[in-house]
């Protein structure tokens, strides 16, 4: 079963938190230097580099990963398919995503990129959110059935213990 999905073409200045599913033209105005981060759950070692893009309504942060920092050049234009915002401390960063791709473009903006609004300089509220280890059953957060346990083993079952 295949599906198509709806994405949508929009502007830096149009772009919001949280969004996906978006087609955005920029022209590259920096590529920053990469730096290497380790996955916490594989153990797997990525680079990853802040580029600078911009079209004539403002300019935003993408957050480029392995092979697509050297992709990139200052001065071309790409197109991003599919792609989406997130939230880095508070901060709009534009993604490629597994889902997005991003294209060469030979068509140039429709004007100069627009150097005084950055989009990701703006900070916004985040939602808290929980991280590490594993639920448990009580929404405990110590990983096991915590105060419950008597609840889902009955009162026996601790006798090992004793």
């Amino acid at each position: 079963m295949s599906y198509e999905i709806e994405t949508q073409d929009k502007k830096i200045s149009e772009l919001k938190p949280y969004d996906k599913n978006i087609n955005v033209f920029f022209e590259v105005v920096s590529v920053g230097e990469s730096r290497s981060v380790t996955n916490q759950r594989s153990g797997d070692v990525h680079e990853v580099a802040d580029v600078i893009v911009g079209d004539e309504t403002g300019t935003m942060i993408l957050s480029a990963w392995n092979e697509t920092i050297d992709e990139l050049e200052v001065g071309k234009t790409y197109r991003l398919n599919n792609g989406y915002v997130n939230l880095f401390r508070g901060h709009m960063r534009l993604a490629i995503g597994r889902y997005g791709e991003l294209e060469t473009s030979n068509e140039s903006l429709p004007g100069a990129v627009n150097l005084e609004v950055n989009r990701s300089d703006e900070e916004f509220e985040q939602p808290n959110r929980e991280f590490g280890g594993r639920r448990s059953y009580d929404n405990n957060r110590g990983g096991g059935f915590g105060r419950n346990r008597q609840r889902y083993f009955g009162q026996d079952d601790r006798k090992w213990l004793r």
